[in-house]
């Protein structure tokens, strides 16, 4: 908090009082305690009457600085850099880009006129100055730790570091502080703290480029000279355990890093292309156990319809869709469900994604013999209740998730369809009977992933195009009375879902900052789920396409992916861009 006169500190705590965000009864309580020990609006953010953030922004008020709220906000790592961090850290000031000439920071104390005058000293430009809290500036300051410059110095020495892993067997010990490494480190970093998915880094014929996927979204994060792609991927290989001079075939690996006090468990595929080696880094986050079904995006129908079919003693629950659809992390969410102390679940994974407490979970080691379908065998002599089969990729794991389903176990899977009515005839092609299939099957999932739209956003009319799609998609969804909408909202699992118009409906959209590229932040699920009834079962039986299967679930109450997709741009969760973007090649 900035060093404010008792005068200027009443004139703040007036205002929060006139604007309603201050309680007067406890705040002239405050003010009749209040000492020069305990100052006023010390006390009153100590007792939690007020937020820090509050008074930075009242405070900007008064003396006339304008206000900007950083909590969220990224900045582009060259933004930051204009500023050197222990001259910001010490005087709690952050960059905020320039203008007409002049660096725009954002200062805790926005009336430090030596602080101004030695940032401005320091970039030989003058500062305008902006104010912010504490608790702000702090988390700028954090993305101080995704500085890539330290592969500036990386670059310089490419050449020596490639030396000393040419020359030297103890390579891991003498590179582990080397510049490269620290580069590498950073690079890691950066993508963990922004919840990347994957990292690729790619050799171009100049160059090599670090892309990270944030969100489903491949962004470009860096460029690199290409003399650093050698020791780079060389470092990896290291950590991985991988052959450093192998340069012609693919390599397969995985390491663990700790980031923020988080173990993250690393995934390496290196690829030899045109103009080096491809290496890209799958992140999966070792303590995310809190997985919840419903706060992925299901709701509704579709989850009645998953916890019907979990909830069998018995039989097989699939979930489908293309490569990152979250498969996986739905099952995990399923096991999560279920689980209890009464019953035995074990998993057989590839790799083991999540650490779950009160699961047995075994991860495939194809070298060592330990795939999908030997590793079935041996689970089903270990008493389950319930099995999880990370991937059904043959006839002969297939058959066999089918025979534990037949003998008493609940079975979890996935495979590689577009539709859960695709599971169906694909489970078919690889040998299933049809009667052994419509007997074990309970329910079928099908997954998509779309952005969220970001908490800044903007609400439009939707144009006379966007209107006819979200009737012709999910027209008949939607109430058409006002009498009709609490009751139609609770069966679809979308509060105040608005009444059928052929006029236009109101949508959201986020504002797009480099923060929130295309105004978009975290992913919510599509979801169409299928119960296997008896009638679902005679068409399985009769070799029904997947088209005419889901032709049938239709009538019975399935909701699409496309209509689910529709149901959350009407509640403001996505957008029709971005519904369009990932299921467009759905009915």
């Amino acid at each position: 908090m900035a060093l404010l006169t008792k005068a200027v500190q009443e004139k703040i705590v007036d205002l929060l009082v006139s604007e309603g965000l201050a309680d007067s009864n406890l705040v002239q309580q405050i003010k009749n305690e209040a000492t020069a020990e305990k100052p006023i609006l010390a006390e009153l953010i100590k007792q939690k009457i007020i937020s820090d953030d509050m008074v930075a922004h009242a405070t900007a008020l008064i003396i006339g600085v304008p206000y900007v709220e950083l909590k969220n906000i990224r900045i582009d790592q060259d933004i930051l850099l204009k500023l050197p961090q222990d001259a910001i850290t010490r005087v709690m000031a952050v960059p905020l880009g320039e203008k007409d000439g002049l660096l725009n920071v954002a200062m805790l104390d926005a009336t430090n006129v030596q602080a101004i005058d030695f940032l401005s000293n320091l970039v030989n430009k003058p500062i305008r100055v902006w104010m912010s809290s504490e608790r702000g500036i702090r988390d700028v300051l954090e993305q101080y730790k995704g500085d890539f410059s330290s592969v500036k110095e990386a670059v310089s020495r490419t050449n020596e570091e490639m030396a000393i892993l040419e020359q030297n067997k103890d390579v891991k010990t003498i590179v582990q502080d080397s510049p490269i490494s620290k580069a590498l480190q950073t690079i890691l970093s950066y993508a963990a703290k922004s919840k990347a998915s994957d990292i690729h880094i790619e050799p171009l014929e100049d160059n090599m480029i670090i892309r990270c996927r944030i969100d489903g979204m491949l962004r470009r994060i860096m460029d690199l000279p290409k003399t650093v792609a050698p020791a780079l991927v060389s470092r990896v290989k290291i950590l991985a355990s991988l052959k450093i001079d192998e340069h012609r075939i693919p390599q397969d690996g995985q390491f663990t890093v700790l980031v923020d006090g988080k173990e993250i468990d690393l995934r390496i595929a290196i690829s030899p292309v045109t103009w080096g080696e491809q290496v890209v880094i799958r992140l999966l986050d070792k303590t995310g156990t809190t997985m919840k079904i419903d706060k992925m995006g299901m709701s509704g129908r579709a989850l009645r319809s998953v916890l019907a079919g979990i909830a069998k003693p018995n039989g097989m629950i699939l979930t489908s869709g293309p490569t990152g659809s979250g498969k996986s992390t739905t099952l995990y969410a399923l096991i999560q469900q279920i689980k209890s102390e009464e019953i035995n679940i074990v998993t057989l994974e590839d790799p083991v994604e999540y650490k779950m407490d009160g699961i047995n979970q075994i991860q495939v080691n194809v070298d060592a013999g330990l795939t999908f379908a030997s590793g079935l065998r041996s689970i089903l002599r270990q008493d389950p209740d319930v099995v999880m089969v990370g991937e059904i990729r043959d006839s002969e794991t297939a058959n066999l998730a089918v025979q534990a389903a037949l003998t008493g176990h609940l079975v979890f899977s996935t495979l590689h369809t577009n539709s859960a009515a695709g599971i169906l005839p694909r489970l078919l092609d690889m040998g299933i009977e049809p009667f052994l299939l419509a007997s074990t099957l309970n329910t079928v999932i099908g997954q998509r992933l779309v952005r969220r739209v970001t908490e800044k956003r903007e609400i439009y009319k939707s144009s006379e195009m966007e209107t006819k799609e979200i009737n012709v998609i999910a027209g008949e969804l939607l109430p058409k009375t006002q009498e009709e909408v609490a009751t139609v909202s609770e069966d679809l699992g979308y509060s105040g879902l608005p009444i059928k118009n052929d006029d236009h409906y109101m949508l959201v959209k986020g504002m797009n900052t480099k923060e929130t590229p295309g105004g978009y932040t975290g992913r919510a699920g599509l979801y169409e789920t299928i119960d296997v009834d008896e009638d679902i079962q005679k068409m399985i039986v009769s070799h029904a396409t997947a088209s005419e299967i889901m032709r049938l679930a239709r009538s019975k109450g399935t909701i699409t992916m496309r209509q689910d997709g529709i149901l959350k741009v009407l509640s403001g969760i996505t957008t029709i861009e971005e519904v369009n973007r990932v299921a467009s090649d759905l009915s």
